[in-house]
C-alpha cells in the first residue's frame, strides 16, 4: 500500500487538502475503466468455471434446499419474523427470492455467487483508487483470484460472505464519498451518501453479522485518508457503532442458545483463547502468501496454555502491531494500515467468541474473506511499487509480470474449485488432506447413506466414533444406517451409548423410540419419545410417532392430543392429518377424520393410504361416487394395495345404488386382490364370489363363496361365515347380494 501521493502537478492543491482521497476529476478515462473491469470479470469467471457445475454441499440444505423458510411452509415471512433466519435473514431472503425463480438447480446458485464476487473485487478496486492506494487494480485482482477465496465463492451457503461483502464495500465507498464532501474545498455536504453508507452497513449486517467491525474499518480508511485522527470523527460513527453493538449481540446470543455452541468443544479458557488468537493471525496470513494445502476442514488445534512457547504467535502478533503503531507516521503507514485492518476484520473469529464451526477447526478459509483485502492490497502497491522502480521506461514489465502473477493464482483457483462437485467429492478431497476430520467422515457416511450404501456409511460413522467417541451425530447415524439393514437392535445399542454422552439430544431419544417401538418395546418407546417432547416441544416427528404408540395401547384421546399439536407447528404435515383421522374415526368422530383425511390428500395428492382410507369413509356416508374415485387414486398410486382392490370391487358388486354396481370390474378387482393375497383370506375370497354374482356368473359365485365359508370356519370367524352363508344361499338361487342403503 502506498502513502498518498502529493506531488502530482495538475492535482497537487486538491490532493494535499484531501490527504490521500482522489477528487473524481482525477479518474481514469471510462473506456479503460470498463476495459479493466471487463478483464477482471473474465479471469474471475474463468478460473471459478468448474464451481458453476457444482452442487449442493453440507449446509447447503439446512440453509436452502431444506430450509422450510424457503422451501417449506414458513415462507418469506418466518425469515423476518422468527428465529428461522438465524442471523443473517438478508442472504435468506436471497436465496428465497432466487428460488422463486429458478428452483433448485444449483447452476445459477453458483452464478449468483461468483458474479457477487466479480462485483465485489470491482468496488474493492474503486476503494483502492481513492484512497490512492498504488497497484489498487492489482489489489483487487489478487483478491479476486486467490484460491483462498474458492470456499466462499463457490459453497453456495457463503453467499453469506459475498453479498454481505458487496453491501460492506458499498458502505466504505459511499463512506469515502460522504468524507470527500466535508473537504473546504467541497460545494456542498454530501449527507445523501453518508446515509447510503449507513444502509449499505445495515444491509450487510444483516447478511451476516462478522461485519460488524465495519465502524472500526471506516475509522481505520477516515485516518488513513486525512492523514490524522480526531475523536471528533467519532460522532459520526455512532450510528454505525449502534447497529454493529446490536448485532454483535444478537449474534453471541444466536450462537450460544440457538445454534448451540455451548459445551466442552467451546470451553476454552482465556489464556487458551488468547494463545488461539496469536496463532489464527499468523495461520491466515499464511495461507494468504502460501496456499497450500487448502483445506476445507482443516485439524483442529490441541491448546495447552501452560506452554510459555504457546504465546510465541501472540506476542509476535501483538509486537508487530506496536512497532508499526510507533511508526504509523513514516514509511510503514501502509503496512500499520493493513495490518490493523486484517487483524480487526479478523476480531470475530479470533477465539474470544463462541462460533459454532470451531467445534470441527479454529480456522476455516471463508472466514478471511473480508480480512485478505487488507494485505493483498499491500501486496500489489509493494509489486507494483518495486516493478516501477526496477522497470522504469519498459512500458510493458508491469502488465506482463503483473499478468503472469495473476494467472498463476487464477490457476490454483481452478483446481480447488472442482472439489464442489458433489458432497461424496468434497468429503473425500478434505479426508485426503485431514484424516482425522472426525466430522467428514461422518458427513461421507451421510453422503453413502443418501445413496443406500449402508455397508460404506457405516464404515465412515465407525471410523468418526474412533476419531472422536462423543460424536453423538455419528452415533445417530450410524444406528439409522443399522435400522436400515434390519439390524434393529444393534441400532439401539448405538443410541444408547450416543444418550451415554448426551442424555438431552431429543432427535436420539426419538430414533430410539422408533427402534423400541419396531421390536416391540412400546412401553420403552414412548418413555423416550416423551423425554424427546420435553427437551424439544415443537418435534412434529416424534409427536406423530408418540400418537401412533398410543393408539397402539388403546389411548386415542391421548394420541389426538399429539397429533393434534403436531400440526399446530407444522399444518402442512400430511401424516399427522392421517393419522389423526385415524384416531378420530376410532372415537366415532368420522366426520372430522374425512375432513383431515381430505387435507391429507390435498398436501400430498400421492398419499395412497390416505386415498384409501376417505374412500372407505365416504363409502360409509353413502358418497360412492367420490368413494370410487378416491379408490381408483389409491390404486393408480400404489396397483397391489389389496385392501384397495378388494374394498372398490366388494362397492361395485354389491353397491346399494345401483348406478355405481359394475360385476365384470368388480370381478377382475377381486382376481388381482386374491392373486396379490394368494388366496389365504375369507373376507377376500367374500369379495370375489360377490363379484361374479353381479357378474351374473353364480356357478362360480358359488365355488368362491363355499371356499371362504370353510377358510372362516377354519379360522373360527363365526360372525363372517354366518354372513357368507346367507349370501351363499342367494348365489345358490342365482340371485346377486347387495347391500341395504
Amino acid at each position: 500500500m502506498n502513502m498518498p501521493q502529493r506531488d502530482q502537478p495538475e492535482m497537487a492543491t486538491a490532493i494535499s487538502k484531501s490527504k490521500g482521497v482522489l477528487p473524481f476529476r482525477a479518474m481514469p478515462t471510462r473506456a479503460m475503466d470498463a476495459f479493466l473491469a471487463l478483464l477482471l470479470v473474465a479471469a474471475t469467471m474463468a478460473a471459478y468455471w468448474p464451481a458453476l457445475h457444482g452442487g449442493f454441499v453440507w449446509d447447503d440444505d439446512v440453509h436452502l434446499t431444506r430450509n422450510p423458510c424457503i422451501v417449506g411452509p414458513s415462507g418469506f415471512k418466518a425469515i423476518w419474523t422468527s428465529n428461522a433466519a438465524v442471523y443473517y435473514p438478508l442472504v435468506l431472503t436471497s436465496f428465497w427470492a432466487q428460488h422463486a425463480v429458478w428452483g433448485l438447480n444449483p447452476l445459477p446458485y453458483h452464478l449468483v455467487n461468483i458474479v457477487m464476487h466479480c462485483a465485489c473485487g470491482i468496488l474493492l478496486w474503486q476503494i483502492l483508487r481513492r484512497l490512492n492506494v498504488r497497484g489498487g487494480w492489482l489489489g483487487a485482482g489478487l483478491w479476486t483470484l486467490h484460491p483462498v477465496q474458492v470456499e466462499s465463492v463457490a459453497w453456495i451457503t457463503e453467499l453469506k460472505n459475498t453479498q454481505s461483502c458487496l453491501f460492506y464495500l458499498l458502505t466504505v465507498l459511499f463512506f469515502l464519498r460522504w468524507r470527500a464532501g466535508q473537504l473546504p474545498t467541497a460545494k456542498k455536504r454530501n449527507e445523501r451518501s453518508y446515509g447510503l453508507a449507513l444502509f449499505c452497513a445495515t444491509l450487510a449486517i444483516l447478511s451476516k453479522t462478522s461485519t460488524v467491525m465495519l465502524p472500526v474499518i471506516l475509522a481505520l480508511c477516515w485516518w488513513w485518508a486525512d492523514g490524522r485522527w480526531t475523536w471528533w470523527n467519532v460522532r459520526r460513527l455512532v450510528p454505525f457503532l449502534m447497529i454493529s453493538a446490536m448485532a454483535s449481540g444478537w449474534t453471541i446470543w444466536d450462537q450460544k442458545f440457538h445454534v448451540g455452541a455451548l459445551g466442552s468443544e467451546w470451553s476454552q479458557s482465556w489464556p487458551e483463547r488468547i494463545v488461539i488468537a496469536g496463532r489464527v493471525i499468523w495461520f491466515y496470513l499464511g495461507k494468504l502468501l502460501w496456499p497450500h494445502p487448502l483445506i476445507f476442514i482443516y485439524p483442529r488445534w490441541s491448546i495447552d496454555a501452560s506452554q510459555p512457547a504457546a504465546y510465541l504467535p501472540v506476542l509476535a502478533a501483538v509486537g508487530t502491531f506496536y512497532v508499526l503503531w510507533l511508526n504509523r507516521k513514516g514509511w510503514p503507514r501502509p503496512a500499520f494500515f493493513a495490518f490493523a485492518y486484517f487483524v480487526v476484520s479478523l476480531f470475530p473469529v479470533l477465539g474470544f467468541f463462541n462460533v459454532y464451526f470451531f467445534r470441527y477447526s479454529f480456522v476455516g478459509d471463508h472466514f478471511q474473506y473480508l480480512a485478505s483485502t487488507g494485505p493483498l492490497a499491500l501486496a500489489a502497491a509493494g509489486i507494483t511499487g518495486a516493478i516501477d522502480v526496477a522497470g522504469s521506461g519498459n512500458r510493458f514489465l508491469k502488465p506482463t509480470l503483473c499478468g503472469i502473477l495473476l494467472l498463476i493464482l487464477g490457476t490454483l483457483t481452478w483446481s480447488p474449485s472442482t472439489i464442489y462437485k458433489d458432497v461424496e467429492t468434497l468429503w473425500n478431497d478434505t479426508l485426503a488432506k485431514n484424516p482425522k476430520a472426525w466430522m467428514a467422515h461422518n458427513n461421507l457416511g451421510g453422503a453413502l447413506a443418501d445413496q443406500g450404501r449402508f455397508s460404506e456409511a457405516i464404515v465412515e460413522y465407525q471410523a468418526s466414533l474412533r476419531i472422536n467417541p462423543d460424536n453423538v451425530e455419528a452415533y445417530n447415524n450410524l444406528g439409522t444406517a443399522l435400522v436400515r439393514q434390519g439390524r434393529v437392535n444393534e441400532a439401539i445399542g448405538q443410541w444408547d451409548q450416543a444418550l451415554r454422552v448426551d442424555p438431552d439430544d431429543g432427535e436420539v431419544h426419538s430414533n430410539l423410540g422408533i427402534a423400541l417401538a419396531r421390536v416391540g418395546r412400546i412401553k420403552e418407546a414412548i418413555g423416550h419419545w416423551e423425554r424427546a417432547l420435553q427437551i424439544n416441544p415443537n418435534m412434529i416427528e416424534a409427536h406423530n410417532d408418540l400418537g401412533a404408540a398410543l393408539m397402539q395401547t388403546g389411548k386415542f384421546e391421548d394420541a389426538i392430543v399429539h397429533y393434534e399439536k403436531a400440526l399446530q407447528v407444522k399444518p402442512d404435515f400430511a401424516e399427522a392429518h392421517y393419522n389423526l383421522g385415524i384416531a378420530l374415526l376410532r372415537m366415532g368422530r368420522t366426520s372430522e377424520a374425512i375432513t383431515h383425511w381430505r387435507e391429507a390428500v390435498r398436501l400430498n395428492s400421492n398419499y395412497a393410504e390416505a386415498h384409501y382410507q376417505l374412500a372407505l369413509a365416504l363409502k360409509n356416508q353413502q358418497n360412492f361416487q367420490e368413494a370410487i374415485v378416491h379408490y381408483q387414486k389409491a390404486l393408480e398410486l400404489e396397483p397391489h394395495l389389496v385392501l384397495a382392490q378388494n374394498a372398490l370391487a366388494w362397492l361395485l358388486a354389491t353397491c346399494p345404488d345401483a348406478a355405481w354396481r359394475n360385476g365384470s370390474q368388480a370381478v377382475t378387482l377381486a382376481q388381482q386382490a386374491e392373486q396379490f393375497s394368494g388366496d389365504k383370506y375369507p373376507e377376500i375370497l367374500d369379495t370375489l364370489a360377490a363379484a361374479y354374482a353381479e357378474a351374473g356368473r353364480f356357478p362360480e359365485a358359488v365355488e368362491i363363496a363355499k371356499r371362504a365359508l370353510s377358510l372362516a370356519a377354519t379360522r373360527n370367524n363365526q360372525s363372517l361365515a354366518e354372513a357368507i352363508q346367507s349370501r351363499l344361499k342367494l348365489y345358490e338361487a342365482n340371485s346377486a347380494y347387495h347391500e341395504e342403503p
